[in-house]
């Protein structure tokens, strides 16, 4: 008995070349578009998602109103009038005054700066070494790796919280005299020291599971270097996981600056953040509620718009949840 696939392929008559096109042809217009890569078909995907658009639309405000405060909100939110302490929210200020004669309002808008700008910087930083770190790790292999491990085991056993509120404590406590540069700095240093491990983790085993592919064997074959083989190759296939680890820890970011604040070891005045004031309202929240509410508001907004968007983009990007 004959094979039926080889069969059909030897009894195809070649005088008649268009018979097996004309079906396709028949009924309507053959397609030209282009295939699509897996970034081509994430965004598709994207597209339709009402999630996307929401977050993505609320990720935009918060990034202008860092930029931009000023085009929000033109009043001062550094300086006040004690004649207007604890006033009522009114035409004048939106959200009301705090109990120095701030704005309120202007005071939340100039706020997302900070917490925007030590979030994104403590993103990249966190995948740059970890990444770099997991790379490493992970196509050197051997001892390398074993090393880099037990590096990253030490700091991935130390609990968050203690370990930032050792480290801002040590070089941003009373009397410091920091600028505002060198305390945002300083956050953001001890939130990059204290959370890389988990990044170098997930970018090792996305290269173990790559580098052993068909393609990277046969770049290694042709003589590629390893410089090469890293840059062209491993990096852009390894993105993926990173990308969407990274959207969503822009969030905790977030969150995690309003924390070390609020508990005062973290960002301090005379900048202007969330966690600040949520930590300076505490004390009049039956009097003037607000103080602790409209910041807070806006801090969950943001974090939440960030989580959402690292959903979106993870089941986009992952064919499984399609």
């Amino acid at each position: 008995m004959s094979d039926p696939s080889t069969a059909s392929i030897v009894s195809t008559p070649a005088a008649h070349p268009t018979d097996s096109a004309a079906p396709a042809t028949a009924g309507q217009p053959q397609s030209n578009e282009k295939p699509r890569g897996l970034l081509g078909d994430a965004w598709r995907d994207l597209r339709r998602k009402p999630l996307f658009w929401i977050s993505a639309t609320l990720i935009v405000i918060f990034l202008l109103m860092a930029a931009f405060p000023g085009l929000f909100a033109p009043g001062d939110a550094v300086n006040g009038s004690l004649s207007r302490s604890l006033e009522k929210p009114s035409a004048n200020g939106w959200f009301g005054y705090d109990v120095q004669g701030r704005d309120v309002y202007a005071r939340v808008i100039y706020g997302a700066r900070a917490s925007v700008i030590v979030a994104l910087l403590s993103v990249t930083g966190t995948l740059l070494l970890g990444g770099a770190m997991g790379i490493i790790s992970g196509y050197r292999g051997g001892w390398v790796d074993g090393l880099l491990s037990r590096i990253a085991d030490v700091f991935f056993g130390l609990p968050f919280v203690l370990g930032a509120i050792v480290i801002l404590t040590t070089f941003n406590g009373s009397g410091s005299g920091n600028s505002k540069a060198q305390i945002m700095g300083l956050v953001i240093a001890s939130l990059i020291v204290l959370s890389w491990p988990v990044v170098m983790r997930l970018m090792r085993s996305s290269v173990l599971s790559t580098k052993e592919a068909d393609y990277i064997v046969a770049a290694r074959a042709l003589g590629a270097g390893t410089g090469r083989i890293i840059l062209k190759h491993l990096l852009p296939n390894c993105l993926a996981p990173l990308l969407v680890y990274g959207t969503i820890m822009v969030g905790s970011f977030i969150g995690a600056e309003a924390t070390l604040s609020f508990l005062g070891v973290g960002l301090k005045s005379p900048v202007v953040s969330w966690g600040i004031m949520i930590s300076d309202g505490k004390d009049f929240i039956r009097v003037a509620p607000g103080l602790v509410f409209f910041p807070a508001a806006f801090l969950v907004a943001a974090v939440l718009s960030f989580v959402m968007l690292g959903e979106a983009v993870r089941e986009a990007l992952d064919p499984k949840l399609r």
